[in-house]
This record gives C-alpha cells, sequence and structure tokens, in this order.
C-alpha cells in the first residue's frame, strides 16, 4: 500500500511539473509590456535603463526565440534536474530558491505551530461543550479570520502590535521576533478552520458507541478521552491539514510580501515584476512539489495514527 501511495505521488510530482512549467510560461508571456525592458531594470534599476540597454539585454537572452522552442529548452533543462540562471542576477536559480526556501520553511513551521496551539485547544473545548459560550465565540471568530484576506490581518497585527504597542518588529529577518507577526498572520487563518475541524471531530467522538461504551466500563471522563478520543481526533485533524497547505502556500506569497520576509514567496513576486521567467518557473515548481511532498507525508501520518487500519 505504501508503494502505491509512493508511486502515485510521484505521477503527481512528475504532472504538476509539467502544468507549473508551461503554465507559468504562457502567463509571464501574456503580461504586459517589454520583457527585455523589464529583465534591464531589474538589472540596472529603472532610472538607467535604456532603449539599448533593453535591445542588448533581449538578444543576449535571445528574448526573440519562438516560445515553442524557449519552453522545450527549460524542460530539456528540468529533465537534467537544471532550472537554468536568473535572467537578472545571473545566479542558479537553485541557489537562490536554496537561500529562500530555508526562510520560507522556518516561516511555514513557525506558522504551524501558533495554528496548532491555537486551534486545537480550542476546537477540542469547543467540542466537548457544544453550544457553549467557546463553541459560539469560537464560531464566530472562526468565520471572521476565515472571511477576511491574509493581508488585511497582517495589516491589522502591524498597527496593533507592531506600531500601538511596539511589542513586535515590523520586517526584517534578524531574529525570531522578526518572524512572530508574519507566522502569526498566517496560524490565524489556519487556526479559524482547524478549531471548528478539531470541534466536530470531538463531538463525532465523544458522541460515538465506542466512547461511550469506554464510559460505560467505569473509566473517568479524562482517561476516556485521553485514551480513546485524542487519536481518533487526530486522524480527521491531521488529513485537514493537507488541505491547509493550500492556504498556507498561497499566503507565504502574500505575507513575506508584506512583511519584506526575504522567502520563495517574496522571490517570486519580484520575479514576477522582473519578469524573470527561469525564476518564476523554478520557485512556482518548488512550491507545487512542496505541496506535493507534504501531501504524501499528510497520508502517511493518517495511515500511522488511524487506530482503525492498525487493528486491520
Amino acid at each position: 500500500m505504501i508503494v502505491k501511495a509512493v508511486g502515485h505521488r510521484l505521477l503527481q510530482a512528475v504532472l504538476v511539473a509539467l502544468a507549473v512549467g508551461v503554465l507559468t510560461f504562457l502567463l509571464t508571456g501574456m503580461l504586459p509590456g517589454d520583457m527585455a525592458f523589464r529583465i534591464a531594470a531589474g538589472r540596472y534599476g529603472y532610472d538607467h535603463v535604456t532603449a539599448a540597454a533593453a535591445e542588448a539585454v533581449r538578444a543576449e537572452l535571445g528574448l526573440d526565440r519562438p516560445a515553442a522552442m524557449a519552453l522545450g529548452h527549460w524542460l530539456w533543462d528540468l529533465l537534467r534536474f537544471d532550472l537554468g540562471d536568473s535572467l537578472v542576477s545571473g545566479d542558479p536559480v537553485v541557489e537562490e530558491i536554496a537561500h529562500q526556501l530555508g526562510h520560507s520553511a522556518r516561516l511555514a513551521l513557525t506558522a504551524i505551530l501558533l495554528s496548532t496551539l491555537l486551534g486545537l485547544p480550542l476546537g477540542i473545548l469547543a467540542g466537548l461543550r457544544p453550544g457553549g459560550l467557546v463553541d459560539r465565540a469560537s464560531l464566530v471568530l472562526a468565520t471572521a479570520l476565515r472571511a477576511v484576506p491574509q493581508f488585511v490581518v497582517g495589516i491589522l497585527l502591524i498597527l496593533l502590535v507592531a506600531v500601538g504597542l511596539g511589542a513586535l518588529p515590523v520586517a526584517g529577518h534578524d531574529s525570531a521576533a522578526h518572524g512572530l507577526l508574519p507566522a502569526l498572520t498566517l496560524a490565524l487563518g489556519m487556526a479559524a478552520v482547524s478549531s471548528r475541524v478539531t470541534r466536530d471531530a470531538t463531538l463525532a467522538v465523544v458522541r460515538s458507541p465506542y466512547y461511550a461504551f469506554a464510559r460505560t466500563k467505569g473509566l473517568p471522563e479524562r482517561a476516556a478521552f485521553l485514551r480513546h478520543g485524542l487519536r481518533n481526533i487526530g486522524v480527521p485533524v491531521l488529513a485537514y491539514q493537507g488541505v491547509q497547505l493550500v492556504y498556507l502556500i498561497e499566503g507565504v506569497v502574500v505575507v513575506e510580501t508584506l512583511f519584506a520576509w526575504p522567502g520563495i514567496g517574496h522571490a517570486l513576486v519580484h520575479a514576477v515584476i522582473a519578469r524573470d521567467v527561469p525564476m518564476i518557473q523554478g520557485t512556482a515548481l518548488v512550491m507545487g512539489l512542496t505541496f506535493v511532498l507534504l501531501n504524501g507525508l499528510v497520508d502517511l501520518a493518517c495511515a500511522a495514527i488511524d487506530p482503525r487500519r492498525a487493528q486491520a
């Protein structure tokens, strides 16, 4: 079964790589403006770009080549695990992504940890007392946080926490404190949904026959919940984390740009502005493959903790 799951994810990774490469190439070509001028501006600055500099960039990079030839060249390099060089800096795309990916991973892990600390306890409390004050308040809060765009949440946190209270820095990456506001911006939206998923899972476990049987045997409520509840709650909660990864990867692009966090999402935005096609394709490819990899790990983790599969 594990071999089949790994094979399925490998096939999915190949399809994602092809789709990301083709779509990013086509969509970048559809953007308005002169690509050579944008690349020259990224290299020399907008104040120092001339028509001669743009033409020199066009000739150097072969931007007049047919689109099919350029795409085929990129796909051939991809088969050799070569993402090419940045059109702006000239550095290998792999080296630039390797530097930025560490910052994004740190931000994402902090956001997941914060969302777990916020969402799971709140969801369990709401599920144990359905219809109570905690359940109703958490529903209102979760709906509001999920409905508000991430950049709005980030701006509100900047105004309240950084500007109003002066408790945390607005931007930068020199210390752990610099990552708290962007991570909290991501975590609040994730915790909003995970708290409701946890609440529904907790309620389903508490009302299940096996949980009632455990209480009938004389187990105290705390012991019954710890022994028979938590593991069964963990399966749907962990499975939903795979869905949350979409929100997380999408949010990384917005939040890193808002807080000037030097991660892969921030690099993607700058690559789009500069029309740095290899960098756009490389960053989008890494983000897509990361999503496939993490979903595969979530599947394996769900299979490991699911008591029904263990009994089977």
